[in-house]
C-alpha cells in the first residue's frame, strides 16, 4: 500500500523531513512514530510534532497497513507547551 502523498512533500517543516525520508525510515525498520522520529528527526523541531505527527502517523498506517493506535504517538518532552524566556525569567511557569 502506498501513501497518497508525493515523495517530495515536506511533512516536518521544522526539520525539513519529506515523505521519502519517512518511507526510507520505514524501510530501515521504523515501525512507529518514535522509530521514524529517531531516524529522521521528524517531530524534534520547534513545534515538537504538533504540526507533523498526524501526517507521520498517516504515512505509517498507509505503508505498514497498521492501525493509528499501532503507529503510536510521540512522547511529550518538557515543556509540554511553548514557554517564553520572559515567563521563565519571572518564574511564572506552572
Amino acid at each position: 500500500m502506498s501513501t497518497k502523498f508525493s515523495d517530495d512533500m515536506i511533512v516536518c517543516r521544522c526539520e525539513e523531513v519529506t515523505v521519502a525520508d519517512i518511507k526510507n525510515a520505514i524501510r530501515e525498520g521504523a515501525k512507529d512514530i518514535v522509530g521514524v522520529k529517531r531516524r529522521t528527526r521528524a517531530g524534534m523541531g520547534l513545534c515538537q510534532g504538533r504540526t507533523c505527527e498526524k501526517l507521520v502517523q498517516q504515512i505509517l498506517v498507509s505503508e505498514l497497513s497498521i492501525t493509528p493506535k499501532d503507529a503510536g504517538t510521540s512522547s511529550a518532552r518538557p515543556p509540554v507547551r511553548p514557554v517564553t524566556f520572559g515567563e521563565l525569567a519571572k518564574g511564572e511557569v506552572e
